[in-house]
């Protein structure tokens, strides 16, 4: 007769870990050949995922360990922990078409756990920091594994070893995705008067990928939209490394470009920048500067932007 257990534990763990097989219904029951034995184990085994932030500061997380028994523990157990690298490694040999680099900044928070006796469960802690640091185009992953556990009487208690590890996928959000402020901003229609944008405009830039925005409208004019991709291209401006952008006019109906960028400055005579540097991201100021252009039967219309990260 098969005893029930109160954690589920899937019958494809058990079948892995003792070549058994389950012929109850999934997940219900514990199998005979393993009654009185004890597991320990990461329920959420498999490839999890958090999403950063590109700021600085911790992210904290959790999850859950687990003893997988058949009847409640008798003894304190204690489980270690560590950062486990080997894991990611291995989820990538796993998974051919995945290529995780670790991520370079985590730290167990508990990394002794003891799971007292008459109950099964504690909750692990852990954090992670710098994603403002890292490029939010590389796919980044952690693991963290159950490195031993024993009991208070010295007892070693088998770790499951395809359940022994947190993987924790964490992919970085698109930095230049949010609101800005339109610090200057118009366009220009040949033969016509420079038309302005409404002073405090704040324009939302939204994530294409990972090195990619795009917002709708530019001036006053909000029939197309503009794709901004950041390049890993410099220009040194007022000192500031700044970047190079690609930003492109389209058509939000069609996806078609119906402009480009201006080569060299090219707006109102009387409103120049100093430097007519333009069409690039500076980090510091978290500051686009925008000079491009969308095709008419009248001829290229103009339009300058500066949009300031708030």
């Amino acid at each position: 007769m098969k005893n029930k257990i109160i954690l589920l534990v899937s019958s494809l763990t058990v079948v892995f870990l003792l070549a058994s097989c389950l012929k109850d219904k999934v997940g219900d029951y514990w199998v005979d050949g393993v009654a009185g034995k004890m597991y320990a184990t990461v329920p959420s085994y498999t490839l999890q995922q958090l999403a950063l932030q590109p700021v600085a500061g911790d992210v904290n997380f959790s999850f859950l360990v687990n003893i997988a028994t058949d009847a409640l523990p008798t003894e304190d157990i204690t489980l270690t922990l560590a950062v486990d690298p080997a894991s990611v490694t291995q989820y990538n040999t796993d998974h051919p078409k995945t290529s995780f680099k670790t991520f370079p900044n985590v730290e167990v928070l508990t990394t002794t756990i003891v799971i007292p006796k008459g109950t099964r469960n504690a909750t692990a802690k852990a954090k992670v920091w710098g994603a403002d640091a890292l490029n939010a185009c590389d796919n980044f992953m952690t693991a963290i594994s159950i490195m031993s556990a024993k009991t208070a009487s010295g007892k070693d208690v088998t770790i499951a070893g395809n359940m022994k590890s947190y993987l924790l996928s964490l992919p970085i959000a698109n930095p230049y995705a949010g609101d800005y402020l339109m610090v200057e901003g118009y366009r220009i229609r040949p033969g016509n008067p420079t038309e302005f944008v409404a002073a405090n405009t704040i324009e939302t830039l939204n994530t294409v990928d990972c090195k990619t925005v795009s917002k709708v409208g530019f001036g006053n004019y909000t029939a197309y939209s503009i794709s901004i991709e950041v390049t890993t291209n410099t220009v040194v401006v007022d000192g500031v490394t700044c970047f190079m952008v690609n930003a492109t006019p389209f058509d939000p109906a069609t996806g078609n470009s119906v402009g480009g960028m201006w080569a060299t400055w090219t707006g109102d005579a009387t409103l120049a920048p100093a430097n007519k540097i333009i069409n690039y991201y500076n980090p510091v100021t978290k500051t686009f500067v925008l000079n491009c252009y969308y095709t008419s039967s009248a001829g290229n219309r103009i339009m300058y932007e500066v949009l300031q990260r708030q």
